[in-house]
Formats: structure tokens, C-alpha cells, sequence
């Protein structure tokens, strides 16, 4: 697991250098920052990946890992983006964005394949999506406003009102629904970041998502509110 996160450190890096020669000529306190936040989401693999301990990193962790990998790069590149040096829409950072949204669809069969399939791959899986869909919303708002940041949060507010109400700590049972919205966000995010879409089309792809994503949280709230209210004392 050491050796994967080393890896994974070296990569994003790497990833976060070839960003700024692609985009160059950039200042250099800029290029240093987007290389150094190209690992920005490696803390998230790393406590993510640690309830594998003493065991072996699996494949489909590996295929996982690939999204985090991506994720660097295109942290790098929103850092680029917000300092005027790259624009946000263009067809080789789309391309990037594609792939790296991608490999959602590929460690989820390689699991189940390889029997490695559970609660820790689903955890690393999930954690992976939300950073990555953090990094896309921070690139979305640049073309059509700082509200697409509200996709990137979600799941982080989620998360910090789980430390005030103790039924939202619950498990969710599976529910397609929120499998699709979630799924959606990323493609939703991609298509304001698409030359060829028009603005005023991306936001509107945009706004539905986040729509519909507001809906799929409040739903598990109202359930999960409801559960504990009719569980027994």
C-alpha cells in the first residue's frame, strides 16, 4: 500500500508538471502552485485505502486510483484556468476529463470479477467520485458561475451534517435513483467544459444536475430522518 500511495504521489505530480509545459509560458509561482495542488486529492486515496491495511491493494483499487490520478491533473489545470493561463474550455482538457470520468465505469466489473467487491472498494470508489466531481465543479464555474460549486459540495455537506445528526450516519440501501444522479454529475459537469456546446445549453445541463442532485440528497435525508423516528427506543 506504501508503494501504490508513493506511486500515486510521483504520478499526479508528473501529471501536474506536463499540465504547465502544456500550458507554458505560465509565472512560476503559478506553475509551482498547480503542481503542489495536483496532489490535492491524494489524502483522500490515502485515508480511503487504509482500512485495506495489512492487505494487498486490489485491482480494481488500482483502476480507482487512476481517478485520483486524473483528478491531479485536472486540479492543476483548474489552478491554470483560475490564473488566466489556460482556458477552461477546450477539446484536450475535455479529452482528459472524459478518461479520467471513465474509469468510474471499470473498477466496479473488475471487482466483482476479481471477488474483491465490498463495503472498503465501494467507500474508495465513492470518495474518489466526490473528489474528482469537486475538482470539475471548481472548472465548471469558471464558464457558467460560481453556483456550479454547489455540485462539489454536496457530499462534503452531507458529510459535515452527519457530525450534528446522528440518523444520517446510517447506511443507505441501494437505490438507482441516486446511482444515476450521482453518475450524471460528472457527464453534466464535462458538457460546460465541451467547445463545442453552447454556454447557455452547458448551464442548463448544469442546473438540472444539481436539480436533480438536490432532490437525490433530500430524499435519503427525509428517509434516513424518518427511519430513526420510527425505530424503536
Amino acid at each position: 500500500m506504501g508503494t501504490v500511495l508513493v506511486v500515486l504521489a510521483g504520478g499526479q505530480l508528473l501529471a501536474g508538471v506536463l499540465v504547465v509545459l502544456l500550458a507554458s509560458p505560465a509565472s512560476r509561482l503559478l506553475a509551482l502552485a498547480a503542481v503542489l495542488v495536483a496532489l490535492a486529492t491524494w489524502p483522500v486515496a490515502a485515508s480511503t485505502l487504509r482500512p485495506r491495511a495489512p492487505g494487498a491493494v486490489t485491482a480494481a483499487d488500482a483502476l480507482t486510483l487512476l481517478r485520483h490520478l486524473g483528478a491531479g491533473a485536472l486540479a492543476a489545470a483548474t489552478v491554470l484556468v483560475l490564473g488566466g493561463e489556460l482556458a477552461a474550455r477546450s477539446w484536450p482538457l475535455a479529452a482528459l476529463i472524459a478518461t479520467t470520468l471513465a474509469t468510474d465505469a471499470m473498477d466496479g466489473p473488475v471487482a466483482r470479477r476479481t471477488g474483491s467487491a465490498g463495503p472498503i472498494g465501494a467507500r474508495i470508489g465513492m470518495e474518489a467520485d466526490a473528489a474528482l466531481v469537486m475538482v470539475l465543479s471548481v472548472l465548471a464555474a469558471t464558464v457558467v458561475g460560481p453556483w456550479a460549486l454547489a455540485i462539489g459540495l454536496m457530499r462534503y455537506a452531507f458529510v459535515a451534517a452527519t457530525r450534528v445528526r446522528p440518523a444520517l450516519r446510517e447506511p443507505l440501501s441501494f437505490n438507482q435513483f441516486r446511482r444515476l444522479v450521482g453518475g450524471g454529475q460528472g457527464v453534466a459537469l464535462l458538457s460546460a467544459l465541451v467547445p463545442a456546446v453552447p454556454v447557455p445549453a452547458a448551464a442548463a445541463v448544469v442546473a438540472l444536475a444539481l436539480a436533480l442532485l438536490v432532490v437525490s440528497f433530500g430524499r435519503d435525508v427525509i428517509r434516513l430522518e424518518r427511519a430513526q423516528r420510527s425505530a424503536p427506543r
